[in-house]
């Protein structure tokens, strides 16, 4: 978790890639209408009933239509008028009913993280997600370089809860089981979560998470979560570490309907986020637990075997001595296989 209380952050905004007019990143209304109208219809509709349904001119009916096959939309016109064939596998704000004024989307962008925080500061509403097929400048943890090509699914969501910026943490967990869940639901695999924030199949990072918190003393003003999930990408046969839904399922996915569906999982969630089922939920799927790690944290290597999460979301290590740590934040690097809790002995903190 990545915090900035109250202050502007040391990194700048790269505002030519990653601010782009902000009026690109709102729905076209009349679009979103003629979309909506075909997709009802299902056959096809005269450009002249669409004119008198929208309010414009077939000329001004033609020019969105063309505007639409430019972003994908495969739109037949014949004599009979406009039929809706097929929309592309695109996150655009049309393929997310009743989402649309939420959603800014990007064909590119430097890092939807530095566009979310600028629509957070200035006001957006909880719930404003930025999209992007591509990033230029995507950021993992410690400000590591996240690969984003084509066919992956990178958002930002701005959050606000009401809650103490000591258990900010728990954001992570939340959705880092969010994703966890539209896994299991749509494929039927159970992937395992890392502390703080991957999501694992098969031991292989599939999905990242990134929050980054803007807070006062005892207050969050907004966390913004970042996630990078490895859909449709083609991992290089020496990247060991990682791996992505369309290698493990032998088969692309439709990247909008797992964005769908995770969308619907956050939204359930959000009202858990302080309840005790959401941490009992996180060790369910819990890959960290009962191993041991080596967790790099600012100024210090905590290494022991994890055994549990605290209210806030830390993770608890009994050390080597016997003696128990909490981990806030940090790197964690699972050194051997999970081994069974054997040692339910009393122990101290550090």
């Amino acid at each position: 978790m990545q915090s900035n209380r109250n202050s502007q952050t040391g990194e700048q905004l790269t505002r030519t890639d990653a601010m782009v007019n902000i009026f690109k990143m709102k729905v076209n209304e009349k679009q979103k209408q003629i979309l909506e109208t075909l997709r009802d219809y299902g056959d096809y509709l005269s450009g002249e009933t669409l004119s008198e349904r929208l309010g414009i001119s077939r000329v001004s009916i033609w020019k969105h239509i063309r505007s639409l096959k430019e972003d994908g939309y495969v739109i037949d016109a014949s004599a009979r008028g406009y039929r809706l064939v097929s929309s592309p596998d695109l996150m655009l704000p049309y393929e997310f009913p009743g989402l649309e004024e939420r959603i800014h989307y990007f064909s590119e962008i430097g890092s939807t993280m530095d566009a979310a925080r600028e629509l957070a500061r200035k006001g957006a509403k909880e719930g404003t997600i930025v999209i992007a097929e591509v990033q230029a400048h995507g950021r993992g943890r410690l400000s590591r370089e996240w690969f984003s090509p084509k066919g992956g699914i990178y958002f930002t969501m701005i959050l606000r809860p009401r809650i103490n910026p000591v258990y900010a943490p728990r954001v992570n967990l939340m959705i880092s089981i969010a994703v966890a869940a539209t896994i299991k639901k749509l494929f039927g695999i159970k992937a395992g979560l890392k502390w703080p924030n991957d999501v694992l199949i098969e031991g292989r990072k599939v999905c990242g998470i990134l929050a980054e918190m803007n807070a006062e003393m005892d207050v969050v003003n907004f966390v913004n979560v970042g996630i990078g999930i490895n859909a449709n990408t083609s991992i290089p046969k020496f990247e060991e570490t990682a791996t992505s839904l369309k290698e493990a399922l032998g088969r692309e996915i439709s990247r909008k309907g797992f964005l769908s569906v995770l969308l619907g999982e956050i939204e359930q969630w959000q009202p858990r986020l302080m309840k005790d089922d959401l941490l009992e939920e996180w060790k369910k799927f819990s890959m960290t637990l009962n191993r041991e790690v080596k967790v790099i944290a600012p100024g210090e290597e905590i290494v022991g075997r994890a055994i549990d999460l605290d209210t806030t979301g830390a993770l608890i290590i009994k050390q080597s001595n016997g003696s128990m740590k909490k981990a806030i934040a940090g790197d964690c690097i699972h050194l051997r296989k999970k081994v069974p809790e054997t040692d339910k002995g009393a122990a101290t903190f550090q």
